[in-house]
């Protein structure tokens, strides 16, 4: 029998040691496309493991040298990682896209907005607000994932970080992004005082973080109901 569960936000955040060094673009036009590449990566995961056999041929070791880029940027694994991802993608199954969902991107640009001023990293806000209690506040509810990159102001940059997750146990920004149940994103991108720059992804099964209802309940009429904490 179908079960609802709580999604864990507090995934481990994606890390390197030098930051990307793509040309800023409006804020807006990074959310949209952010969320353009994750929906391309879950629809055409065979194409985009194409486009990480691309960036694979730019590494010298462990340190990759994207054209135009004569310093190198230093990753943790080298492309172990990006074959890793590569096979992972080529045996993964197309997802549907996921929708825009306006109460989990003012919760993304909440943290983004909050973080980047002061530099900080990680899931949980200077205030200890989780990303479940930072939807809650814009009057959504607390069953999201969350993901976030830093150092990257160009699109195809941010989800290949997601989707390689180098350094990262367990690729737990990858598993978000491919998770089948999520329907709904919002994405929240900003100013970082470290690393430049900084995007935050808040997904759901939900267009506001509520329990998803399961197809064949909600086929039925059924209804979801909270149980008051005691």
């Amino acid at each position: 029998m179908p079960v609802l569960t709580r999604v864990t936000a507090a995934i481990g955040v994606c890390w390197l040691a030098l930051c990307g060094m793509s040309d800023p673009v409006s804020t807006a036009s990074l959310e949209a496309g952010v969320l353009e590449r994750i929906n391309f990566a879950r629809q055409y995961p065979q194409e985009f493991a194409q486009q990480l056999r691309d960036y694979r041929r730019y590494f010298d070791g462990d340190i990759v040298f994207l054209p135009g880029d004569e310093n190198g940027r230093i990753t943790r694994e080298g492309p172990r990682a990006v074959d890793e991802a590569i096979d992972f993608l080529e045996r993964q199954a197309p997802l549907p896209p996921l929708t825009r969902a306006e109460v989990l991107t003012l919760a993304a640009r909440d943290h983004a907005d909050m973080q980047g001023p002061i530099g900080g990293t990680g899931h949980v806000s200077r205030d200890g607000a989780t990303p479940g209690e930072r939807v809650k506040r814009r009057g959504g509810d607390i069953y999201v994932g969350e993901s976030i990159s830093y150092g990257h102001a160009d699109p195809d940059e941010v989800v290949m970080q997601f989707v390689i997750d180098d350094g990262v146990p367990g690729r737990g920004h990858r598993k978000l992004l491919f998770t089948q149940d999520f329907r709904y994103a919002g994405v929240g991108c900003g100013a970082h005082r470290s690393y430049r720059h900084m995007c935050v992804v808040d997904l759901s099964g939900t267009a506001t973080g509520a329990p998803a209802i399961p197809e064949w309940a909600s086929n039925r009429g059924a209804q979801v109901f909270r149980v008051p904490n005691r």
